[in-house]
């Protein structure tokens, strides 16, 4: 269901301005609408944070983007708790938006889009406090970057093993 949100979003909203969405998030919105927050790269290679409401007209599909910040002006992502599987984090620009994802993962994966976005293109020392370091990191196992079957697979394989090992009889 979320890859068709974002194909929908890179179609009908950042298409046109000539963006590349990254990445989305599904975030607490206003009443019972829906509110995405994504990050998108500009033509002229700026990352752009944008607040996206979802709307329903007539059957149709329409986003209107209600805020809007760049990367290089974002000081700080705070997920307030490493230790606690909440889905609340803070970002500081000028202001500090206190926000809610769907989920604790979501959180992450956006952090980690950030952060990799930064390395691409801005090279800025973006602090990213109170998130547990293991998942942040790309390259961990635990990251799930469209990756979850394969990790899923490796779980099993060894769980498959381990229980081949565990009925064979010791001579």
């Amino acid at each position: 269901m979320s890859s068709l949100v974002k194909e929908d979003l890179a179609k009908r909203l950042f298409g046109p301005r000539r963006q590349r969405l990254q990445e989305f998030i599904e975030v607490e919105g206003w009443g019972a609408q829906r509110c995405y927050l994504c990050a998108a790269v500009t033509k002229s290679e700026e990352v752009e944070i944008c607040m996206v409401k979802h709307l329903r007209v007539d059957r149709e599909e329409k986003y209107e983007i209600v805020e809007k910040w760049f990367l290089k002006d974002l000081e700080m992502i705070d997920g307030k708790e490493a230790d606690t599987d909440n889905p609340y984090f803070d970002m500081h620009f000028h202001k500090v938006y206190n926000l809610e994802a769907y989920s604790c993962a979501s959180k992450y994966t956006f952090a980690r889009t950030l952060n990799k976005l930064n390395e691409m293109y801005l090279k800025k020392d973006l602090k990213i406090v109170n998130f547990d370091e293991t998942y942040l990191n790309d390259d961990s196992i635990w990251s799930s970057n469209n990756r979850d079957c394969l990790v899923l697979m490796r779980i099993c394989f060894y769980a498959s093993n381990l229980l081949c090992l565990s009925l064979c009889p010791l001579s």
